[in-house]
């Protein structure tokens, strides 16, 4: 069994966490490079294969616009953002504009799919799987919409389908980073700032919306913890002391 180091970061601000998750990214690429050029099998053996990570986090108010994202999807001016203490970062995922905040589980997988299997649309799917599962655990009917990315609620409903996670990922040598934003219980007056996705005809929702109570993150860690652990098929390892960043 493949194993992965977990870590839950709490609350962390952004940038730093962003930083954070490009010093692992670029250290597994760099170990994957070490291995593909070791001089022979004993300098193989001596290389131990990258290990991959998964981060949990969640984010104060903070908009981030993916490098193929129309900065026109943000509807409010830099003055209105600071006024409500929304930070704003362009960074280099895929997708558009997205929303991330209190009462949003973040899910940052940083792995060598080169362990798993070389396949982003087959990645992409299997966290989706991840979250639909999730969200069944409280009673809560998700799905996917052809054509749109995220995880969907009520998407029989045409227009009235509402979105209740966002996905955005980056791939280099195999490697990702970046991930998932699972609406559990926050403000969704938020994404009013924004065209969430750039998806102009449907809505948000959250967890705790759709159950008709309030959910904690905390109640959903294990459980979108324990999906992911049996779609991909590997083994938890504790996480390093994280770094003095916030």
């Amino acid at each position: 069994m493949k194993e992965l180091q977990f870590e839950d970061l709490g609350t962390m601000r952004y940038k730093p966490c962003w930083e954070y998750q490009e010093v692992i990214f670029k250290t597994i690429i760099q170990r994957k490079i070490d291995r593909r050029y070791a001089a022979d099998e004993e300098d193989l053996r001596s290389l131990p294969l990258p290990i991959s990570r998964l981060l949990f986090v969640e984010h104060p108010h903070v908009l981030t616009l993916g490098k193929s994202g129309d900065a026109n999807n943000v509807l409010v001016n830099p003055a209105r953002l600071a006024e409500l203490g929304v930070d704003y970062f362009p960074i280099n995922r895929g997708g558009d504009i997205t929303y991330h905040g209190p009462g949003q589980l973040v899910a940052y997988p940083i792995l060598d799919l080169d362990q798993y299997f070389t396949d982003i649309h087959k990645y992409l799917r299997t966290l989706e799987e991840a979250i639909i599962r999730t969200c069944a655990e409280f009673g809560i009917v998700a799905g996917r919409i052809e054509g749109l990315t995220g995880v969907w609620v009520d998407i029989e409903a045409g227009h009235g389908a509402r979105k209740i996670c966002a996905f955005g990922v980056k791939s280099s040598r195999w490697v990702t980073m970046h991930g998932l934003a699972l609406n559990v219980d926050l403000d969704l007056n938020f994404f009013d700032l924004i065209v969430p996705c750039g998806i102009t005809d449907r809505g948000v929702t959250s967890i705790s919306k759709e159950a008709g109570r309030k959910v904690g993150l905390e109640e959903v860690k294990p459980k979108l913890k324990n999906h992911l652990q049996d779609l991909f098929g590997w083994s938890y390892t504790s996480g390093l002391n994280t770094p003095d960043i916030c």
